[in-house]
């Protein structure tokens, strides 16, 4: 019998965490990683027509607002090993 394939950790791949280690790093490269994923996903839409530019443009600004808020409320700005990461 084949094992079953989990649906969410097939569309949303994770990779493991290399840089230096902190709880902000992580969470935020998590972040980062959703990011990406979506990003991708968005970019393939439009190019099937699914998804006019605009609308396409208009995520990809809110997911990119999301990303900045996160990478702020984690306190990484005033951690100065990851200065100059984003």
């Amino acid at each position: 019998m084949k094992p079953q394939i989990d649906k969410h950790d097939f569309l949303y791949q994770t990779r493991s965490y290399h840089g230096n280690f902190t709880p902000e790093a992580l969470v935020f490269n998590a972040n980062l990683q959703e990011f990406a994923t979506r990003v991708g996903y968005i970019s393939n839409l439009q190019t099937l027509g699914k998804l006019s530019p605009q609308d396409a443009n208009q995520q990809i600004t809110e997911l990119w607002e999301r990303l900045q808020q996160s990478y702020s409320e984690l306190g990484i700005d005033s951690n100065t090993e990851t200065k100059g990461c984003v």
